[in-house]
């Protein structure tokens, strides 16, 4: 285990956007009402992390009008810091979910052109002093995706990053509403060179970066664990990374899925290393990556190796798919238990 009077400072950077739901699986014709609340990729690692015990910031530009405060107050409602959020801007980016049950899958409306964050400029924070005593900066492939004018800021964020020692992750976050292979990976792959953590599943693999997991297929349930250990030993090697994670999931229904993950770093020597797999009974997977992220950051700066780091990830993102919304509310002590018991849902008296 490392000091305890290590660095507890951990950056993320991205647009935290308003969420419009569908309740109780509702689809988006049948709705009388929406469910409101608030999300993006890297505002949900950071409320992970400040529940996980860690001076959590967040980088972002938010309206100064009442729903941005509202934004904003969402975060600090859960110990996320908010002194590096700009703002300034006309308005919130939002998104629409219809949640999927059974056969039927869940669906996604953006509405986020020209947000607040998509003008956000390089200068306008300090990034030397955004980083400064921190340990961690986290960002996803969302962000970039999102205009020029973001994608210099970001470049700028992990200039300073690495300027002032701080370790990267990102999350390749593939999404193909926001851009095309093409320009994804003109805009990625330059990236990685500041990246010593990379998270992915096999999509993202190769519409980001051009690695593919061969003989896998997803949408029938069946994985090759073996190619997938594959793909995160090349992309390591490749990138340089100091470590790579994979998550997997088998997709049976939008209700249930196979949950695991794989990964590889120099704490195991580059040898692979694959979770136990969950049987996860779906009430909300938005956000089920993000909480995977925040659970591999707190493992690899908390626990011991690299299968006590993965399977912290693991079972966070696994407690996280049973919670509506897109924050996690767990604790430490919750995903330890389930990392190291029998994950039965035994009620607790």
């Amino acid at each position: 285990m490392r000091d305890v009077k290590m660095k507890n400072k951990i950056v993320t950077m991205g647009e935290l956007m308003l969420r419009l739901s569908t309740p109780d699986h509702s689809r988006f014709v049948q709705a009388q009402e929406l469910n409101v609340n608030f999300g993006g990729g890297e505002a949900n690692v950071a409320v992970s992390l400040a529940n996980f015990g860690f001076e959590s910031y967040f980088v972002s530009k938010i309206p100064s009008h009442e729903i941005g405060q509202a934004a904003v107050n969402g975060l600090r409602r859960f110990g996320v810091m908010t002194d590096y959020i700009v703002r300034a801007g006309d308005r919130l980016g939002i998104y629409y979910l219809e949640t999927g049950a059974s056969q039927r899958a869940s669906k996604v409306i953006y509405d986020r052109a020209n947000s607040a964050f998509t003008e956000i400029r390089k200068d306008d924070l300090n990034w030397d002093a955004v980083f400064s005593g921190a340990e961690w900066f986290h960002w996803t492939g969302i962000t970039p995706a999102l205009g020029a004018s973001v994608r210099e800021s970001l470049k700028s964020a992990c200039e300073a990053a690495r300027r002032n020692g701080v370790t990267i992750s990102a999350d390749l976050n593939y999404r193909a509403k926001l851009w095309t292979t093409k320009e994804a990976q003109s805009t990625m792959v330059p990236l990685m060179e500041y990246v010593d953590f990379c998270i992915a599943n096999e999509e993202d693999a190769e519409k980001s970066l051009g690695f593919a997991a061969p003989k896998t297929d997803v949408e029938k349930g069946k994985l090759n664990e073996e190619a997938y250990m594959d793909l995160a030993a090349k992309l390591k090697q490749k990138f340089h990374f100091k470590g790579v994670a994979i998550t997997m999931r088998e997709s049976y229904s939008a209700s249930r899925n196979g949950w695991s993950a794989v990964l590889v770093d120099d704490r195991n020597c580059g040898t692979p290393y694959r979770s136990r797999q969950y049987d996860v009974q779906i009430v909300d997977r938005v956000g089920g990556g993000d909480s995977f992220a925040a659970g591999l950051i707190y493992g690899i700066l908390r626990k011991n190796d690299t299968k006590e780091a993965l399977e912290f990830a693991v079972a966070a993102s696994c407690l996280k798919q049973t919670i509506p919304g897109d924050f996690n509310f767990v604790s430490v002590e919750e995903v330890d238990k389930l990392s190291r018991g029998s994950g039965s849902g035994r009620v607790e008296r």
